[in-house]
């Protein structure tokens, strides 16, 4: 039976006898998805919701490896027995936040369909210097730049002479702002010489004043769906100790120009559109950096996959009008044949009337070095807090969803980091969703700052010297 509508196709999901799960670190970025598709189940290396979210496998913890990545978690959890056993009795269909060659090969093993693109082609888009190719192929702009292999810094500024005195550096993997070099002088040179000089091709770009922002979409057979352009919060230090790291997202109407919009949903269409001609299919997020004083909308970069931001995107008022985003990456992975009017649905996305107002804070330890290594003692539930007038936060009840979190003075917390776990450099604390803006003329609003001292308030530590189980400063694990 061919799905002709979006009525069918949440039919279709709500009645889905195949399960789907998620396979990830947390079940954060597709907080809600259970609530949409049939025997959807995350399994999961973190508990967040202490035992209390219906639709989560989190299974007890074996000796392991020091995680260097997600893809390690991810491989941890399909070797553990209790994964085993539970996709033995139950197989389905797998989806990923990350993954590799060895996922890949342990979801076969597993009698898991994979439901994502391949790893090699996902690497391929992934790679900042491929993804510029795209671009340019896409008739996508970026930042005014040049491609080049960099031996010195004579070399680097006489390939990119035509960019200014300042100009950014990025290598071709990386996030939080890891890989990412602001390059104003030789001495700044020579701090990341080394990183620099190591890869066979960088992308050197000019200096520009910008304002972050985000947008998902998704490659199906019928064309690209674009969701809503969302501001980003980077490089908070509140927030995270990664200058350009990415610590939370915003989505309400007015967020940017009707031009500016218009631009950045045009060009999400040709780059989905070029994914397809590359056999791209599904999920992806387009970071694009507006600068300020021409709002002239550049690329920055891509993540082919589900995001930080995806939890934004898929519980929002637009979302539940019509459909999440990610059902379509799973209907175009899926086995029924539908028709969707992409044209249709992508006008009504673009209207601001379907926009709500949230935030999203992402807070990470902030403490640097081998000091920053500690383990928890007491840590804030996940659930609903208060923000009370003198900017204290209180806890108010358990909870699993952010539409819990009604007023201007109430929040969702969901807890990455809890009681024995270790803190470190940049380790991820939790998230705050709240019904409201956080910045304003993007700086951190008094509310928001009062938010992340009251949160960070709940935790208590113990200094302890110890290796964590995650390899601090290495990755995010959302």
């Amino acid at each position: 039976m061919t799905l002709r509508s979006i009525s069918d196709i949440r039919r279709h999901f709500l009645l889905e006898p195949r399960p789907t799960y998620f396979i990830s670190a947390t079940n954060f970025n597709l907080l809600g998805i259970d609530e949409w598709v049939n025997r959807f189940t995350a399994i999961n290396y973190i508990d967040c919701f202490g035992g209390r979210y219906p639709n989560v496998l989190v299974p007890d913890e074996r000796p392991h490896d020091v995680f260097e990545s997600i893809e390690d978690i991810n491989n941890y959890l399909l070797v553990h027995p209790a994964v085993i056993d539970r996709v033995a009795r139950d197989p389905g269909r797998a989806v990923f936040l990350m993954f590799d060659d060895r996922t890949e090969a342990l979801s076969r093993d597993r009698g898991l369909a994979l439901m994502m693109p391949s790893a090699k082609l996902r690497t391929e888009v992934d790679d900042k210097i491929s993804c510029t190719r795209i671009a340019d192929r896409a008739g996508v702009e970026s930042v005014p730049n040049v491609l080049a292999r960099v031996t010195s810094y004579a070399q680097l500024r006489e390939v990119s002479k035509a960019l200014g005195d300042s100009l950014v550096v990025q290598t071709s993997f990386g996030d939080s702002g890891h890989t990412t070099f602001f390059i104003a002088s030789e001495a700044d040179y020579a701090r990341h010489a080394e990183e620099i000089e190591a890869e066979a091709e960088v992308k050197i770009m000019r200096r520009i004043r910008c304002r972050g922002s985000a947008m998902e979409a998704c490659v199906t057979r019928h064309g690209t769906l674009v969701g809503p352009l969302m501001p980003e919060l980077v490089g908070f230090a509140e927030l995270t100790p990664y200058k350009g790291g990415w610590c939370g997202n915003e989505l309400y109407p007015g967020a940017f120009s009707a031009a500016i919009q218009r631009d950045a949903r045009a060009a999400a269409f040709r780059f989905g559109e070029e994914l397809r001609r590359m056999g791209y299919r599904g999920y992806f997020e387009l970071d694009f950096l507006i600068e300020q004083g021409t709002d002239k909308v550049y690329l920055g970069e891509i993540n082919p996959r589900i995001t930080g931001a995806s939890a934004m995107t898929n519980l929002s008022a637009l979302a539940h009008a019509d459909a999440p985003l990610f059902l379509f990456h799973l209907l175009e992975w899926g086995d029924v044949p539908f028709e969707l009017d992409v044209d249709a649905l992508n006008q009504r996305w673009a209207d601001e009337s379907n926009l709500d107002t949230w935030g999203q804070l992402v807070i990470k330890h902030t403490v640097k070095g081998p000091a920053a290594i500690d383990r928890v003692q007491r840590a804030p539930e996940s659930g609903i807090w208060r923000l009370d007038p003198r900017g204290g936060v209180s806890f108010v009840r358990p909870d699993i969803h952010r539409r819990g979190a009604r007023g201007p003075d109430e929040g969702f917390f969901m807890r990455i980091t809890g009681p024995g776990d270790y803190r470190y450099e940049g380790a991820d604390l939790g998230i705050l969703m709240v019904p409201q803006k956080l910045m304003n003329s993007g700086e951190l609003t008094e509310r928001a700052r009062a938010w992340i001292d009251g949160l960070r308030a709940e935790y208590l530590a113990i200094g302890e010297v110890a290796a964590p189980p995650i390899a601090p400063g290495q990755f995010k694990i959302f």
